[in-house]
């Protein structure tokens, strides 16, 4: 594999979690897309790794630890240019020609904090390929839409998606700090503009929807990033939400802990542990990203009793391998992240340079049943397109039926007998041959 998981990172994934801090200096303001916030700087902040000391002191030397642990300093200095990109990277041809093409959605960003973890000169690495453009990406393959999942057709209002009978989803806004290239939103995201505003008024009319219709319940906030947003106005939408009588869960979803760390700052925990209860799903892709500072912002999310899970996207080259997704898994665990969800690489338009075949997922899957412990084995699933939602996927282990007897293969290969009488499953035709 081009990006097996490096000798360092796995040193990394097999630390304990630390808890070393650094004193910070007072922040700076906002950019413009949180300048309504009035935090302050917190006294302590996440440690600096030697990895990405060694990135700042090079690349950003101007910059105090205070600067680079603050979450509105890494918003403002992302990589987001051509220009950026040849300052810190030796681009390829088709890296710098892909760049120089880029236009509307999907804008091209990177957290300083990020980029520390990407290799500057292999273009085969797995993070530094999910955040540089490459010129497969202006490929549209068949079966590739720009709304796959038929978001926009399930929005009951602009933002709204009610797809499930019992939960919605709330996109709170299109803007994220770093853009994977693979994005399900890519159509919306950045700069997309058009119908996609992410307004204070759309939010209204999402609230007005959700409290119109006692069966929702369950209320997923993602976008975009929510966690870009500020404290003061994640905790309006939170408050909204909860407002609501018959909500009774609330998630986030948000890649800012694995991207941007530092944001998982004091006074964001205390707002949200006002919001219980509350539950993240975090976008983790690859063992190199368990690092010092994400076991940190983990940590802090996890003390404050707010349950963690993962959604890993399965990409070719990049995970799809055990020897990856497992390290992943383990590390993801010492870290208080229940592996929740992977995912097959939705078909956006421009992506099959990053798609598996769905057997390459069943065979990750097939690795990690009876080989590690239960709490490490997410769940695969694709999300169908045209809106059919999260269909899960198992390897077979059902052999056949004989008689009253079921047989079933184990991990290891055995067969075993359960005694089923007048039960019906194996003794289909062609049992194994329809199920793969």
């Amino acid at each position: 594999m081009n990006s097996l998981m490096s000798g360092q990172a796995a040193k990394e994934a097999a630390k304990p979690p630390s808890r070393r801090f650094l004193q910070s200096a007072d922040f700076k303001s906002l950019p413009h897309i949180v300048a309504d916030s009035t935090a302050l700087a917190e006294t302590t902040a996440f440690p600096i790794s030697e990895r990405s000391r060694v990135f700042k002191d090079r690349f950003f030397p101007a910059a105090s630890d205070a600067e680079w642990l603050d979450w509105r300093w890494q918003l403002r200095n992302r990589i987001r240019s051509l220009a950026g990109l040849e300052r810190v990277f030796t681009l390829t041809a088709d890296e710098r020609d892909a760049v120089s093409r880029q236009s509307g959605s999907l804008p091209m960003g990177i957290t300083p904090y990020y980029a520390s973890l990407m290799s500057l000169d292999n273009p085969s690495e797995g993070l530094r390929r999910t955040h540089i453009p490459v010129g497969d990406e202006f490929i549209k393959m068949p079966g590739e839409a720009d709304d796959p999942l038929g978001e926009d057709h399930d929005a009951a209002v602009p933002g709204l998606v009610h797809r499930y009978p019992d939960r919605v989803l709330f996109l709170a806004t299109g803007f994220c700090s770093t853009y994977c290239r693979y994005c399900t939103r890519s159509r919306m995201v950045g700069e997309a503009g058009g119908e996609y505003e992410f307004s204070k008024s759309q939010w209204e009319k999402a609230f007005d929807y959700i409290a119109a219709h006692p069966e929702i319940r369950d209320v997923l906030i993602s976008g975009g990033d929510p966690l870009t947003l500020s404290d003061d106005r994640l905790d309006y939408l939170l408050t909204r939400l909860r407002a609501i009588e018959h909500v009774e869960f609330i998630r986030i979803g948000s890649k800012i802990p694995v991207v941007m760390p530092m944001r998982i700052t004091k006074s964001l925990t205390d707002m949200l542990k006002k919001h219980h209860p509350l539950w993240m799903s975090i976008h983790f892709t690859h063992p190199d990203e368990l690092t010092p500072e994400v076991t940190e912002s983990t940590a802090r999310l996890a003390d404050a009793g707010i349950p963690l899970g993962s959604q890993t996207v399965l990409l070719k080259g990049i995970n799809d391998d055990i020897s990856i997704i497992k390290p992943l898994m383990h590390g993801l665990l010492k870290r208080r992240v229940k592996p929740y969800y992977l995912y097959q690489c939705d078909p956006i338009t421009g992506s099959s340079h990053f798609r598996t075949p769905v057997a390459k997922g069943l065979e990750i899957i097939e690795g990690l049943r009876g080989h590690t412990t239960g709490y490490a084995i997410p769940t695969y699933v694709i999300d169908a397109p045209g809106g059919g939602g999260k269909i899960p996927l198992l390897p077979d282990y059902v052999v056949g039926r004989d008689g009253e007897d079921l047989i079933l293969r184990n991990f290891e290969g055995g067969t075993y007998r359960y005694h089923d009488p007048g039960g019906v499953i194996g003794s289909e035709p062609c049992h194994q041959e329809a199920a793969q």
